[in-house]
C-alpha cells in the first residue's frame, strides 16, 4: 500500500516537472518571429497563409472519407461470406449498401460532386 501511494507521487511529481521543462521551453521557442512566420522557399510570404479553405473541396473530402470508410466497413462482411452463407448477414450488406446508394443519389442531386460549375 505504501509503495503504491510513494510510486504515485513520484509518478505526479515527475510529469509536473517535465509539464514545467516543456512550458519554458516552449514560450522560448514561440517568441521567435521568424518561426512564426509561413515559409515560402526562402522568400518572404507575398500572402497570408491563412487564406479561407474552399467549402466545396471540404465537402468533398468529407464524402470521399465517408465512401472510404464504406470499403473498411464492408470488408469483413466480404470476409466472413467467403467462410459461411447466411441469409440475415446478404440481407444487412444490402440494407447498407442501400442506404450508401441513397446517400449518394442525393449528394448527387444536391451538386456536391460537381467540383467546377
Amino acid at each position: 500500500m505504501l509503495s503504491t501511494l510513494l510510486s504515485s507521487i513520484i509518478a505526479l511529481i515527475l510529469s509536473c516537472v517535465v509539464m514545467g521543462l516543456g512550458w519554458m521551453l516552449a514560450k522560448r521557442a514561440i517568441s521567435d518571429r521568424e518561426k512564426s512566420s509561413p515559409f515560402e522557399c526562402g522568400f518572404d510570404p507575398i500572402k497570408s497563409a491563412r487564406l479561407p479553405f474552399s467549402m466545396r473541396f471540404f465537402l468533398l473530402a468529407i464524402i470521399f472519407l465517408i465512401f472510404d470508410v464504406e470499403i473498411v466497413l464492408l470488408f469483413p462482411i466480404l470476409v466472413s461470406m467467403s467462410s459461411s452463407f447466411s441469409s440475415s448477414l446478404v440481407f444487412g450488406l444490402f440494407v447498407f449498401l442501400i442506404i450508401l446508394v441513397l446517400g449518394l443519389f442525393h449528394e448527387w442531386n444536391e451538386g456536391s460532386l460537381d467540383w467546377a460549375q
